[in-house]
């Protein structure tokens, strides 16, 4: 079949809840991907952030082979031996005390929310059925019935009502509307260090570290949604290390697989998470020992060949020499400190 008769079958037979590009990839390695008419392409997109490790890395999918032939779902009905063991080296390399594992990013982002509101009820005191969250203008974080009601963007929301309530959204990276946003009744700040939806939108700097210090003063959780912008992508293992700032609460996925399976989890203290108990929440497939295997790879991954240095030393020459192309398509180029990188 070539690229004409796929896009037809996938018209035909596929919901039309995606608009992709008219190119059908059928093979990946490492930045490379190639299309079915055997054209070549370079991915600067990786999937979005989920293969930061390069497609098909020959490790993660060496592991992911050998786990799948021993033990792919037990459901959290019963315990395996990979569970403990991405529990434990996922806490040591972030310093997180507790880590609780999903699927989808979509999955992760509503279970920080969840935690959020039981710990303001249980821990922080908030009235039953009163706790605010605070989101950002431009942001991405999912596309369920409650992400999309704190989304900006109308079609998210267009026909799905009615829609979740105790969410407001302030504007992305103004600290001072913030923490005039605080209220009593405020359990957590929700953001992307980096915004990834509408272009990649660097906040200014010092914006993380000021947000972070008025969500102290205020007993409000700082939750960082690093599903796309995190783990190596940024030259660091989450972005918001860029400022030295440490959230109490963060979401992971993507990468986190090297794009082999839909693996996600939430990492944050025991007083945080320990709001949590049994029948609480769960996923027959969080935490399953494919997942677990695969996941433990891909963050070694990382480690080994140091790919967080490697993004940092690409970034750099990569937007050195965009910067020198006059071109329509390029739309600004600002450093770190001034704000926005690139579009």
């Amino acid at each position: 079949m070539n690229s004409k008769n796929y896009i037809e079958t996938e018209d035909r037979y596929g919901a039309h809840n995606y608009k992709p590009l008219d190119v059908v990839i059928s093979k990946g390695h490492g930045v490379w991907l190639e299309d079915v008419e055997s054209n070549k392409y370079m991915d600067f997109l990786a999937a979005y952030s989920a293969v930061n490790q390069g497609h098909c890395h020959p490790r993660i999918v060496n592991v992911m082979k050998e786990q799948a032939e021993k033990l792919a779902l037990t459901s959290r009905a019963f315990r395996n031996d990979q569970w403990p063991l991405l529990a434990k080296e996922l806490c040591e390399l972030t310093g997180y005390e507790v880590v609780l594992p999903m699927n989808s990013g979509a999955e992760a982002v509503e279970t920080a929310l969840k935690a959020a509101r039981k710990w303001a009820y249980q821990v922080k005191g908030v009235e039953n059925d009163k706790a605010e969250i605070i989101t950002c203008d431009g942001n991405f974080h999912g596309r369920t019935i409650s992400i999309v009601t704190f989304s900006p963007e109308k079609q998210y929301k267009d026909g799905f009502g009615p829609l979740t309530p105790g969410f407001k959204m302030i504007p992305f990276g103004d600290a001072q509307s913030l923490e005039k946003a605080i209220t009593p009744n405020t359990a957590a700040f929700l953001v992307e260090p980096i915004q990834g939806e509408g272009g990649v939108v660097v906040p200014p700097a010092g914006y993380l570290k000021k947000a972070k210090e008025i969500c102290e003063k205020n007993n409000v959780l700082f939750i960082a949604d690093e599903i796309q912008s995190g783990l190596g992508r940024t030259g660091k293992m989450f972005s918001s290390e860029h400022e030295n700032v440490e959230a109490d609460v963060v979401t992971i996925g993507k990468a986190l697989s090297g794009g082999m399976y839909p693996v996600s989890a939430v990492l944050a203290s025991k007083e945080v998470m320990d709001v949590f108990e049994p029948g609480d929440h769960g996923s027959t497939y969080g935490g399953n020992p494919l997942a677990c295997a695969v996941a433990r790879e891909s963050l070694k991954v990382i480690v080994d060949e140091k790919l967080c240095e490697r993004a940092e030393e690409l970034g750099d020459y990569l937007m050195e020499q965009l910067h020198k192309i006059e071109s329509p398509h390029v739309d600004f180029y600002r450093g770190k400190d001034c704000g926005l990188e690139l579009f």
